[in-house]
């Protein structure tokens, strides 16, 4: 097969889909991978660590869709992108497709077969391809959310850890998951009060008995997040329904209820965002302030750190992308029920119930197609 790796042109986005040594392990599996040129800068890796591994250099996005049979990227393609993709063509990548009309109905359009790393699910329920970025954007929102509580970035001037003889701030984490396991132990190690909200009692079970002793573990309810809203300094949205639109649980009318100066880090924003005030922001400018709650909700916050994250991710979607590579689409989704619960758009049809859902658009069973 034909594999394209595409320079990432969201903004300030500096990951890419396949490192240097994923190129190696395509070539010896016997597939060609054409790269875009200069993909790999903003991770590390220069055209010429590509070409030493095998790969094919090409000037334009343009080459790539119209010779590779699968494109890979970090994120969703962009409106210069979608007259591109061709019928058929595989493209491999995060979607998130329940909070996009407009790039679901030209993927629609394209009768492309688009396989989203997000939905990529395991026997277990857990999601192998999201699991690396949500690892990075749960630490990364006690890192950034500390650093907007200064008073110099819009803050009310909270250290998150305190000090002796002074209270720590306190930190909200709405989800258990792996975002919000992840900002509770980062938040906890800087020694905030934390507490963690979750609908599993299951799983909060597991957090109380790992978790340190600064961590609460609290059932998620409309009750309980009014609550603490009005007591703290940082908020974490770290809900997620794979596949579907994040639900909104902090409203506008809570805002009015918060300190001033208080900071919302909403990472379900890829999904729509689970406060009501949200909108998606960028890392040239992150942050916007609704009734003096300092909002940060960029929806690639992994891309600020792509050192990390393109290694964390391609260590993970390498194995995926190889099987599709050597069995094609149908075959692996036939033999692997992992793949197959990627499929988001088939041939014109929405094949992800949860986006069908979220964009009131027809839903067509992927096993129909297979």
């Amino acid at each position: 097969m034909i594999i394209g790796v595409l320079k990432e042109i969201k903004s300030e986005e500096n990951r890419v889909s396949m490192t240097p040594a994923g190129v190696e392990i395509m070539r010896q599996k016997g597939h060609t991978v054409l790269v875009e040129k200069s993909a790999g800068l903003g991770s590390g890796f220069s055209d010429s660590d590509y070409q030493e591994h095998g790969a094919e250099i090409c000037d334009t996005p343009k080459d790539i869709y119209d010779r590779a049979e699968m494109v890979m990227h970090v994120k969703e393609p962009l409106p210069s992108e979608y007259d591109l993709i061709r019928k058929g063509q595989i493209v491999f990548t995060y979607l998130h497709l329940a909070a996009a009309q407009e790039l679901t109905r030209a993927l629609i359009k394209s009768r492309s077969v688009c396989i989203a790393y997000e939905t990529v699910q395991k026997a277990d329920r857990s999601l192998p391809l999201l699991t690396p970025m949500s690892q990075v954007a749960g630490r990364m929102a006690i890192q950034q959310g500390a650093k907007y509580l200064e008073m110099a970035q819009g803050g009310h001037g909270i250290l998150l850890g305190g000090v002796p003889g002074v209270d720590p701030g306190m930190v909200v984490v709405i989800g258990g998951g792996v975002v919000g396991t992840n900002a509770a132990k980062m938040a906890c190690g800087l020694g905030a009060k934390v507490y963690v909200l979750d609908m599993n009692l299951e799983r909060l079970r597991y957090l109380s008995d790992v978790m340190p002793a600064n961590c609460f573990t609290l059932m998620s309810t409309p009750v309980v997040i009014r609550d603490l809203v009005t007591r703290a300094d940082l908020v974490v949205g770290a809900v997620l329904i794979p596949g579907a639109k994040a639900p909104r649980l902090v409203t506008k009318e809570m805002l009015s209820t918060m300190k001033k100066g208080s900071v919302l880090v909403d990472v379900a924003i890829d999904q729509g965002g689970c406060f009501e005030t949200s909108r998606p922001t960028t890392h040239s400018d992150p942050t916007y302030i609704v009734d003096g709650v300092v909002h940060y909700c960029v929806a690639n916050m992994p891309g600020a750190v792509p050192k990390t994250s393109t290694m964390a991710l391609t260590n993970s979607t390498l194995p995926y992308a190889v099987e599709i590579a050597d069995k094609g689409w149908k075959k692996s989704m036939q033999e692997n029920q992992e793949i197959r619960k990627g499929a988001n758009v088939i041939d014109g049809k929405i094949t992800c119930k949860g986006v069908a859902e979220a964009l009131d658009l027809e839903y067509t069973p992927i096993d129909k197609l297979l």
